[in-house]
Parts: structure tokens; C-alpha cells; sequence
């Protein structure tokens, strides 16, 4: 018989067993098994083989083997105060986000059960049902599910919300969802908290959005290159944008203020080309050289059509602009001051 007040030695050794585990992982969780099925776990178990490692055990034995493991690091005494519900150890060389992901990933739908609490919207879906009509019909449309009859059995007519997100789940619900092959709840491994390098993480920290992680960080990059080139602040990565840019500027400069540089002859001959077509357009036919007529008619001929007819001006207002158009010899004298 074991002495009044001494400890089992099987206790002692399984507290020495998980502070040496707690000592040899970088990373430390505490997870809830609480209503997990063994079948389930057993399957779960074989899943996560070769990521982590699950050891379970009784509240103070786990407290005690956090205590002996806090004496060469402190701050592992923070996960004494996450052993609720019915917890376990997962130890595990994957970091803490990561290993909050594959224990997500791997949850399995389950039944709802009495006064549980509905995870997400619970959708009834349109279609066939295996029963006959009988009781189950009125208890269908008790939870504002459409239903009506085909071949003989009951059918649901379009999909039927019967549970919001966070509603409790009563027995009659549960019993239909469960006669409906409906599993809406998720059964698997809680992290409750999860420690490594001296922080312990909790869920809501440890649960990621990876796509909008990864779209803030790409504007975030796209902000920082903006400011790069703009302040000047030149770097490996921004410095190719930066001479793009000023070579742009420097472009639209020289062809702004006719620089005659290489890079803006080309572009300085179509401006002034373009611009001698359009006071070329201005002036009568008997002006215009056949070299001129000709330009003009192929400008004209590449014009997409106007959409609306051009409106004739009053008689009035034509004889007005022909009092003020130049003589063929101002128009003459402008095409040479154009052309030198």
C-alpha cells in the first residue's frame, strides 16, 4: 500500500515525461478534446502523425509538468492558465500559425446536438428527401421549410435557413438536421493557446487571413515604390521606375519647349506636321498646293465619320467668317513662316 499522502510513482513519472517534452519542442500547444468521438481522434491522430505529437493526461498532472518545465523557462508558466475543458498537449516543431492552420484544416463535419450553437448559417437545400410523407412534413414546415410532395416522397422546395450563425440549436432541430443527413457542426482539435519563444498565442491572434495578409503586403510594396521614386530615395529594386520616369519628364519637357534633342526630333516633326494640317484646313482651296489638298484628303479619308451631320450655319454668320478669312498671300506668307 502506498503511503498516506505520498504520490503515485506513475504520477511522478508522467509529470517528468511531458516537462521533458515541454523542454525538447519549440512549440507548445494546449488543445480541447472535449466531445471529440475516439473514433474520430483515432482519425485525427493518424492524420497529424509526423507534424505533432498529442499526449493527454489529467489537469494537475499537466498544471505540475508546466510548473517543473517554468523552472528553466518562466514564461512557460502562462499555460497553466489555458488547461480548460478537456485539455491536452500537442507538441510540434511547426510554428504556431501553421500548426493553428493544419488543426483547422483538419476538423471533420459532425451531427448537431441539443443547445449546441450553430457555427455558420445552417441551410436546409433544396431537393428530394428519402422519407414519406408522415409527421416529419409538419415538422418541416414548423421551421418555415416549403416543401411539397414528388414520386411518393417529400421534397424541399427551395433552400431554407433554419439556424443563423451563433443560434442555439434546439433537440427538435437537431433531430430533423440529423434525419436529413445534415452535419453542420465541426468536430476537432481546439487550440486554445500555443507557446514558443517565450510568447504564448492565442486563437485570435494565431487565426490568419493569408489572402488578405498577402493583399496588404502588396500594397504595402506598391505604396513603398510610389514613395521611392517620387522622394528620390532610389533603391535596387526602384531605381529602373525612377530613370523610366524621368525620361518621360524629360520627353514631354524637350517636346514641350521644341528642344531639338534626338530622342525628340521625330515627335517635334509630327507635332509641327499636325499643326501645319489644321491651319492648313483653314484656309480656302485656292490657297492649298496640290501637295497641301492632298495631305488634307488623307487626314479627312482617315477621320472616323461624325456620328451627327454637321448643322449648315445661317447665311448671315458664313458671310461673316468669309469677311474674315486671310488672302491667298497671308495665308502664303504664314505656310513660310512655318516652314522657314
Amino acid at each position: 500500500m502506498r503511503a498516506s499522502g505520498a504520490v503515485a510513482k506513475w504520477k511522478l513519472e508522467k509529470v517528468e515525461e511531458l516537462a521533458k517534452l515541454i523542454q525538447d519542442y519549440p512549440v507548445v500547444g494546449i488543445v480541447n478534446m472535449e466531445n471529440i468521438p475516439a473514433r474520430t481522434l483515432q482519425k485525427m491522430r493518424a492524420k497529424l502523425r509526423g507534424d505533432v505529437l498529442i499526449k493527454m493526461s489529467k489537469k494537475s498532472i499537466m498544471r505540475h509538468a508546466i510548473e517543473k518545465a517554468a523552472k528553466e523557462e518562466k514564461s512557460l508558466e502562462g499555460l497553466k492558465d489555458m488547461l480548460r475543458g478537456q485539455p491536452a498537449f500537442i507538441f510540434s516543431k511547426i510554428n504556431p500559425f501553421k500548426l493553428y492552420k493544419i488543426l483547422e484544416e483538419n476538423k471533420v463535419p459532425a451531427p448537431a446536438k441539443p443547445n449546441s450553437i450553430a457555427p455558420r448559417d445552417i441551410v436546409v437545400p433544396k431537393g428530394e428527401t428519402p422519407f414519406a410523407p408522415g409527421p416529419l412534413l409538419g415538422e418541416l414546415q414548423a421551421l418555415g421549410i416549403q416543401t411539397e410532395i414528388k414520386g411518393g416522397k417529400i421534397a424541399v422546395k427551395k433552400d431554407a435557413v433554419v439556424a443563423k450563425a451563433g443560434d442555439v440549436i434546439d433537440a427538435k432541430l437537431a433531430n430533423i438536421l440529423s434525419r436529413l443527413g445534415i452535419e453542420p457542426m465541426e468536430v476537432g482539435l481546439d487550440l486554445i493557446a500555443a507557446y514558443e519563444a517565450g510568447t504564448v498565442f492565442l486563437p485570435d491572434v494565431l487565426r490568419v487571413d493569408e489572402e488578405e495578409i498577402k493583399a496588404k503586403l502588396a500594397l504595402a510594396y506598391q505604396q513603398a515604390v510610389n514613395l521611392s521614386v517620387n522622394s528620390g530615395f532610389l533603391t535596387k529594386e526602384t531605381a529602373p521606375l525612377a530613370i523610366a520616369k524621368a525620361y518621360r519628364e524629360a520627353l514631354a519637357l524637350a517636346l514641350e519647349a521644341a528642344i531639338p534633342e534626338p530622342d525628340v526630333v521625330d515627335k517635334l516633326l509630327a507635332k509641327a506636321h499636325l499643326q501645319m494640317l489644321s491651319l492648313a484646313s483653314k484656309l480656302s482651296d485656292s490657297a492649298l498646293d496640290d501637295e497641301l489638298r492632298q495631305a488634307l484628303s488623307a487626314t479627312q479619308a482617315a477621320a472616323p465619320p461624325s456620328e451627327e451631320p454637321a448643322k449648315e450655319e445661317p447665311q448671315p454668320e458664313a458671310e461673316e467668317e468669309k469677311e474674315e478669312e486671310p488672302s491667298e498671300e497671308e495665308a502664303a506668307a504664314g505656310l513660310g513662316a512655318l516652314f522657314g
